[in-house]
């Protein structure tokens, strides 16, 4: 079964202590599920894919019910960095050498769509969550910085994409005055935002269409066939679709799935506003990830908090001094912040894959699944909802793409994970160290 995550963190039904859930825009709890419902589509957690597809489900008509174990956008939808990156995960050179150029294109095409898609969420059901353009990718080393350069000139010639700005070591520094950075690319076409703010602007419009949502309906079992039947505490769904959208919060309830995605916490602080001290983090409004592999990702609150997210740890629980664990990269990019107090200090699960690409399957005729993103999240997961919304009513050409992208099995099986990965990620953070 491997472990729950959904308790092994958190309080059950409430939103960590992070600066997104105390300034949240917040949302009227939707109460549990009780007794018997029926509907055309069952979806499992209430993050930004299973939201989003709630949401397109119910604008297309279809009676959807949608069951969170705790509360809508409680995982990684309203914990994570907060970055709407372009293309994929795994950059296009890479997806060019899994999938060959004509599979990547298609790739890149449904990683701008993504960002179309959370823009015009957010215009079109007015939700207040800061969003703006830029995030650059910085690089410590000289080599990085080339291979970066290289990359945005790729981008331009070969995908056609001209919001890359190639940023010399005196433009970075000027951008982001760290000593750790030589340079980088800005992408004006990504963007940055509040993350728990989306998640539940998309729940609201989801009940607004329509559709049904319950909180604190942890499911509890599966029985899968011509009609599905999901089980709670409190009650059951019978439906003639199944949405996984659990993540790195599946516990036991699809072998297959499992197998593929392996949870991993990450974290994040936000430091005390930094008043007229922002120009020696951040000259520029912009969001930040660098070329390390265990990445550290920051920005600008919009009340000058300096959003800090990075750190390692291993295993299932968090650590018990999350903000320890974060300062440490975190005064290694900015050494003058080595004193700044840290208001809040807070760890989430994601799913992640072998290949960083997220896993899309069709577990059997009438269950879809979409989870491992890897980081990459906050655009992919929207986009997955909406393509497996798609693929309900038989159009089924951007989830088939995304299914096409090779999902090897974790090896080991769930007891065997979290080691190996240990192991891993142990390697790339002492390459990290040592600068190779």
């Amino acid at each position: 079964m491997g472990l729950n995550l959904l308790h092994s963190n958190d309080h059950t039904g409430a939103y960590p202590k992070s600066w997104y859930a105390a300034t949240a825009t917040s949302l009227a709890p939707f109460p549990a599920l009780s007794g018997t419902r029926r509907a055309d589509v069952c979806i499992i957690g209430g993050g930004y894919t299973g939201l989003s597809a709630a949401l397109h489900l119910a604008e297309a008509g279809l009676e959807v019910v949608l069951l969170d174990a705790h509360r809508v956008g409680f995982g990684a939808s309203g914990r994570n960095g907060g970055q709407l990156g372009s293309g994929q995960r795994l950059d296009q050179e890479g997806l060019e050498s899994l999938m060959g150029e004509p599979e990547a294109q298609k790739l890149w095409q449904l990683g701008e769509d993504a960002k179309d898609l959370v823009k015009s969420l957010v215009a079109k059901h007015k939700i207040d969550c800061h969003l703006k353009p830029g995030v650059a990718w910085t690089a410590s080393s000289k080599k990085d910085v080339a291979h970066l350069h290289d990359y945005g000139r790729h981008l331009q010639d070969r995908y056609g994409y001209d919001q890359i700005e190639i940023l010399s070591p005196e433009a970075s520094q000027k951008m982001c005055p760290s000593p750790d950075y030589k340079g980088g690319i800005l992408d004006h076409g990504a963007g940055h935002l509040h993350p728990l703010n989306l998640a539940l602007g998309l729940a609201r419009a989801a009940a607004a269409a329509g559709a049904t949502l319950h909180e604190q309906s942890e499911v509890l079992e599966i029985s899968e066939g011509a009609e599905v039947c999901v089980k709670t505490a409190g009650g059951e769904v019978r439906a003639n679709h199944l949405i996984l959208a659990c993540n790195g919060y599946l516990g036991g309830l699809n072998r297959q799935v499992a197998s593929k995605v392996m949870p991993i916490n990450n974290f994040v602080v936000a430091t005390e506003p930094l008043g007229d001290a922002v120009e020696q983090v951040l000259g520029r409004d912009v969001a930040v990830a660098d070329s390390k592999f265990v990445v550290n990702y920051f920005r600008l609150s919009h009340d000058k908090r300096l959003l800090f997210g990075g750190g390692e740890s291993y295993g299932y629980r968090f650590p018990t001094d999350i903000e320890a664990v974060v300062r440490k990269p975190m005064t290694q990019i900015f050494p003058h912040l080595r004193d700044v107090k840290v208001d809040y200090a807070w760890g989430g699960t994601l799913g992640i894959t072998m290949k960083r690409m997220p896993y899309l399957a069709r577990l059997a005729p009438n269950v879809l699944s979409a989870s491992g993103y890897s980081g990459h999240g906050v655009g992919t997961a929207i986009h997955a909802g909406q393509l497996m919304a798609h693929a309900i009513q038989g159009e089924a050409e951007g989830f088939n793409t995304l299914s096409r992208v090779p999902a090897p099995t974790f090896p080991g099986g769930p007891s065997m994970r979290s080691p190996l990965l240990v192991l891993a990620m142990t390697w790339f953070a002492l390459r990290d160290r040592l600068g190779f």
